[in-house]
């Protein structure tokens, strides 16, 4: 069975858009499809999976478990741990294992809060 070629049909409305123009239409319909997963990450994640990702980093397991910890007390769990971290140790400008030691050890909260609030 042959199929009937609509391409010319079905990119008519692209036809007319620049090459700056097409990529700035890719990467809006692109943030479209990762906007939904993005939240779901946000909503649907859990201290083992943020620890899972901070030892993913580099951090040893104790420190971890604290910083994973004070995110959730914290209400930072959402934005991730390792979100934190990273943050923090470009801030601080330090390797992110120097900065969950930090953050663990209670110092620096102030700089997460800052950046998402949160609480104290």
């Amino acid at each position: 069975m042959a199929r009937a070629d609509t391409y010319l049909q079905i990119r008519g409305h692209l036809a007319a858009l620049t090459d700056e123009e097409l990529e700035a239409r890719f990467w809006e319909l692109a943030q479209q499809v990762v906007d939904p997963l993005v939240e779901l990450a946000r909503t649907h994640t859990s201290p083992s999976i943020e620890r899972s990702v901070l030892m993913r980093m580099g951090i040893d397991s104790p420190t971890c478990m604290a910083v994973a910890g004070e995110c959730e007390k914290r209400g930072l769990l959402g934005h991730g741990a390792g979100q934190v971290v990273l943050h923090c140790s470009t801030t601080w400008g330090c390797p992110a294992p120097e900065a969950a030691r930090r953050l663990a050890a209670g110092e620096g909260w102030d700089v997460a809060l800052a950046k998402w609030g949160g609480t104290a």
